[in-house]
């Protein structure tokens, strides 16, 4: 009854807006007390902090995001889109399509949703809108492509699962490679599909000649170099995560450098940002560790896992069941938030019924990618929305197609599990 009325506390907690880590914390040390009494709750809040963050892993999450930090001040992101724009723009709706590939390319460097979606809202939407693509179309386009830097190597919220289930992250990282191409390919469909019904939404762009497409290759060829050195170090099993995100941080800073966008301003603005953002990460992860011994002593992971584990129906209906869970949670909780919460929690039970943790880590990340971009909290639709400078409801319009195409994605890799699993286990 204790756990239950500690998960309740949180729950509002988080409503009223109190940040993810501290209501955590806040929560877990009363529940704490409650069960094992004041002296145990104050030696679980003086232990668990270092323990929680002295892991070697752990200094993959700093590094991947000083390297997300040091691409944007770099300006690669709009070199990016225009070198794609050059490539496929003259095709009907190939502005749109130049969208989603930049989504992809972006997500494949910088690993923040929010960045990649404002970097694209910042380029692509004047874009698009000066081509005559309808707004509604393009903003949702936007906003949908920037989740794949949820999913696309080097991707936080997969090094964050691999941390909290202790699983291995390279598997983990490798493992989300051909859901990304998948999940980038059903945004190019949908756009496809859109403009089928009404073309006039997507005008084509003009033709390039064969000398700006060869000068665009060569404005994007030290990404594209980045991007081989940080996957393909790990794919290979020539650098662990941490070691392949150290070298894309100082990548992406000798990148910034020789486009000469480094000054002293935008260098302590990229680190200072990068501290910020590690720091509420980390915050969230000893928060998390704290509430965790709440839901452990109050018997609510293996009171589920025996319910679950119980219950008379197949496994994948199960499954499915969860995925709707996940996809109800995205609606109204932060993405990272629900990974901490429901994490610790569901694999215990997923993996008691047969399936994979890996492959459950990359569902759970599409799942949360929806929430991305799902009503009332779907963080990337209130980026857009500033950028486009349009009413939220018109851009939540504009991306419910590609909240459909992503379920069938969904839906696709609960069906053929090795669409994860097949490259992580070439590499072992």
């Amino acid at each position: 009854m204790t756990s239950l009325l500690v998960v309740i506390g949180l729950l509002v907690l988080l409503l009223i807006g109190v940040p993810v880590g501290f209501a955590l914390a806040f929560t877990g040390l009363v529940g704490l007390m409650t069960i094992v009494g004041f002296e145990s709750a104050l030696s679980v809040l003086s232990t668990t902090p270092l323990s929680t963050t002295n892991g070697f892993e752990l200094i993959a999450v700093p590094l991947f995001i000083l390297m997300a930090e040091f691409v944007i001040v770099s300006g690669i992101a709009d070199r990016m889109f225009k070198a794609i724009t050059i490539w496929v723009g003259r095709l009907p709706g190939g502005l749109a399509v130049a969208t989603a590939l930049a989504g992809a390319g972006f997500g494949a460097i910088s690993g923040s949703s929010t960045a990649a979606a404002a970097a694209l809202s910042s380029t692509s939407i004047p874009a698009m809108r000066r081509a005559g693509y309808e707004v509604k179309f393009a903003s949702g386009v936007v906003a949908v492509s920037g989740t794949l830097a949820m999913l696309i190597p080097p991707s936080i919220a997969l090094v964050l699962y691999g941390i909290i289930v202790e699983v291995n992250i390279a598997s983990l990282l490798i493992g989300g490679v051909i859901p990304g191409i998948i999940v980038t390919l059903a945004i190019i469909v949908t756009i496809y599909v859109l403009m089928a019904r009404d073309p006039s939404i997507a005008p084509a762009a003009r033709p390039w000649p064969m000398r700006d497409k060869i000068r665009a290759l060569r404005d994007i060829g030290p990404m594209l170099l980045l991007l081989l050195c940080v996957t393909g170090s790990i794919y290979l099993g020539i650098a662990t995560p941490t070691e392949a995100a150290g070298l894309g941080a100082f990548g992406a800073f000798v990148i910034a450098a020789a486009f000469r966008t480094l000054t002293w301003k935008t260098t302590w603005g990229a680190l200072a940002r990068a501290v910020r953002a590690t720091c509420m990460i980390f915050m969230i992860i000893i928060g998390a560790h704290i509430f965790g011994y709440v839901l452990t002593l109050g018997q609510i992971t293996p009171g589920f896992v025996n319910w679950i584990t119980g219950l008379d129906v197949s496994p994948y209906v199960v499954m499915a069941g969860i995925i709707v869970f996940y996809l109800i949670m995205g609606c109204f909780m932060d993405q990272m938030a629900i990974l901490i919460l429901t994490v610790p929690v569901m694999v215990p039970a997923i993996t008691s019924l047969g399936f994979d943790p890996v492959w459950f880590g990359v569902l759970v990340v599409v799942a949360a990618e929806v929430g991305m971009i799902t009503p009332p909290l779907g963080m990337n639709i209130f980026v857009v929305s500033r950028y486009a400078e349009r009413p939220l409801s018109e851009i939540f319009r504009g991306v419910a197609p590609h909240v459909v195409s992503h379920i069938i994605v969904l839906a696709l890799l609960v069906a053929f599990p090795q669409l994860v699993l097949w490259l992580p286990g070439t590499t072992q």
